[in-house]
C-alpha cells in the first residue's frame, strides 16, 4: 500500500511540470454548484466551500482541489452523499486518505476551521499507488502511512499557507513528485464514471457493459482494482444524487415516477434506499428543505 514520493527538498520539478503549476495563477474557483451536499436548497449557495481545478499534468487523475473553511457561533452538521473517489484531506490535527465511503459522510462543525482536500477522479487514485483502490474503501489512513515520510512536509507547508491556490501549488508538487503511473485503464474506469452520472438512463450494470463494449466480470474488476466498489453501486448512488438534487430544487415531485426513472422496481424500494443513505425517507427531507410533502 506504501508509495514512497521523493522529497521536495531534494527532488526538483520538471520544467514543463513547473509551468503547469505556474498556470494555477490563472485558474478560477469552480463556479457550478457541488453535488452531494444535503440539507441545502439548490437557490442558496453553499458558504465556505471552493473547488479549484488541476494543472494538466494531474488532471487525469485529479477531479479538483477543495477548501472549506467556517467561523460558527453555534456547532452546524455538514452532510454529503458519497462519491466514487478517494480524498486526500488535511486540516490542523490530522492528514488522511479517505477512501471511497460507502455511507454518508457527517460532521458537526464548530468555532472556527479549515480543510485543504484533494477528490481524485474515480479511478485516478490508481496511479499513486502499489495496491487496489478497493483496499482503501471504507477506511481513513494517516497520509503518511499511505505515501510515506516525504508526506510530512507538505502536510505542513499546505497548511501554512492561507492563500487557497499557493497551497493547492504545494499539494501539486508532492503529487507530481509521487510521479503517478501512466495507465489507460484509469482512463477507462473515469469515463464510466463520467457516462453513469451523466446518463440518467442507465441503471443496470448491463447497460454500462454494453455500451463500454465489455464483459460485466471484466467491468467489476476494473471497478474493485481502480475505483474501489463496484459498478453497481457507483449506479445506485448516483441516481440517489440525482434524486437528492431534484428535492433541492423544490420542484414538485411525483415519487412513483421518479422511482421507475431511476431503475427501482418500485417506491417503496426507492424509498428504503434512500433512507438508508440519507437517513430519512423521501418525503421527510424534502420536508427539511422546503415545506409539506408525502411519501
Amino acid at each position: 500500500m506504501l508509495h514512497e514520493c521523493r522529497s521536495l527538498l531534494d527532488a526538483s520539478i520538471p520544467r514543463d511540470r513547473g509551468l503547469a503549476l505556474n498556470k494555477h495563477d490563472s485558474h478560477r474557483p469552480k463556479r457550478e454548484p457541488p453535488r452531494g451536499i444535503l440539507h441545502v436548497p439548490a437557490a442558496l449557495p453553499v458558504g465556505g466551500h471552493s473547488r479549484y481545478p488541476p494543472a494538466e499534468a494531474l488532471a487525469p487523475f485529479v477531479e479538483h482541489y477543495w477548501t472549506v473553511e467556517w467561523d460558527l457561533a453555534a456547532p452546524q452538521t455538514a452532510e454529503t452523499l458519497p462519491h466514487p473517489s478517494v480524498h486526500i484531506v488535511l486540516e490542523a490535527d490530522r492528514a488522511e486518505v479517505y477512501g471511497v465511503m460507502r455511507g454518508r459522510f457527517t460532521r458537526t462543525l464548530r468555532g472556527q476551521g479549515r480543510v485543504i482536500g484533494i477528490k481524485f477522479r474515480p479511478g485516478g487514485f490508481r496511479a499513486f499507488v502499489a495496491s487496489p483502490v478497493a483496499e482503501f474503501t471504507d477506511r481513513k489512513l494517516p497520509l503518511q502511512q499511505v505515501f510515506g515520510l516525504a508526506a510530512a512536509e507538505p502536510e505542513q507547508q499546505a497548511l501554512a499557507q492561507r492563500d487557497h491556490r499557493q497551497a493547492i501549488a504545494v499539494l501539486e508538487a508532492f503529487l507530481l513528485q509521487c510521479a503517478p503511473r501512466p495507465d489507460p485503464s484509469i482512463a477507462v474506469a473515469s469515463q464510466i464514471c463520467e457516462r453513469i452520472a451523466a446518463d440518467r438512463a442507465i441503471v443496470r450494470v448491463e447497460q454500462v457493459a454494453a455500451a463500454f463494449a465489455i464483459g460485466v466480470r471484466k467491468l467489476q474488476r476494473l471497478f474493485g482494482d481502480y475505483v474501489g466498489v463496484s459498478p453497481k453501486w457507483v449506479i445506485q448512488r448516483y441516481r440517489l444524487h440525482e434524486a437528492a438534487a431534484r428535492m433541492a430544487t423544490g420542484a414538485a415531485i411525483d415519487w412513483p415516477d421518479i422511482a421507475l426513472e431511476l431503475g427501482y422496481a418500485d417506491q417503496a424500494h426507492f424509498i428504503r434506499d434512500f433512507k438508508k443513505l440519507v437517513g430519512r425517507s423521501p418525503g421527510d427531507y424534502l420536508r427539511n428543505l422546503t415545506g409539506p410533502a408525502r411519501d
